[in-house]
């Protein structure tokens, strides 16, 4: 019984943390469109706002909705006009003192995660943390400022150290890159490693073989 419970847990938890992921995600589009359309509905007449009530309440609609700005504002941010009223838009967002500070930097991560020639989580390492005895697995995001590399004086690389099983949080930190061991195995396979505690070893595509080391039990 014990053999064929864990198999059964192998089977639906994947299935079950992603359809939670999922929900989420729709649960969170959902809510800023709801935030918006509330906002556009209190300066309404009544009876528009009425009609835009039942607009608002059918299923998924603000996931659409999102999605659609999103794609709109994409194709006119590739196009001419559009990078011009991006620059206008960055020069007035960059002349407000406490926002501008928050903008350029979630604007710059952005733009490094995003971007295909980027350094963000170029490579996977093995760093020692929390202490000299032991080892962790963190991710390469670049190379120190100037400044830093001018007042440590020694080779040193940024590295993202990843929590588990949550791996959005985490440390940055500024290692000796001699101090620093390159895996073979991929920034993907990495990830899959951490968020599983260790359980899922590198290269292993699927739950299956795990289904079948339950006859171990």
């Amino acid at each position: 019984m014990k053999k064929y419970f864990i198999a059964g847990i192998l089977v639906w938890a994947p299935l079950a943390i992603t359809i939670w992921v999922i929900s989420w995600g729709l649960g969170l589009l959902d809510g800023v469109f709801g935030s918006v359309m509330h906002a556009i509905i209190v300066v309404l007449p009544h009876d528009a706002a009425l009609d835009m009530q039942h607009f608002r309440d059918l299923p998924a609609v603000g996931v659409l909705i999102v999605i659609a700005i999103i794609i709109l504002t994409g194709f006119l941010a590739i196009s001419f006009a559009g990078q011009w009223w991006l620059k206008i838009w960055d020069r007035f967002v960059n002349r407000i003192p406490i926002v501008r500070s928050i903008y350029s930097s979630v604007q710059q991560v952005s733009s490094t995660l995003f971007s295909g020639s980027g350094q963000a989580f170029s490579k996977a390492l093995l760093i020692r943390y929390p202490h000299a005895d032991s080892w962790a697995i963190a991710f390469q995001t670049g190379v120190p400022a100037k400044e830093v590399t001018a007042k440590l004086g020694e080779d040193y690389v940024n590295v993202f150290l990843p929590t588990t099983p949550n791996p959005t949080s985490g440390f940055f930190m500024i290692v000796p890159r001699a101090q620093t061991i390159e895996l073979e195995m991929s920034v993907e396979e990495a990830l899959k490693h951490i968020v599983s505690m260790g359980s899922v070893p590198p290269n292993s595509s699927s739950g299956l073989t795990a289904i079948g080391s339950t006859k171990h039990f």
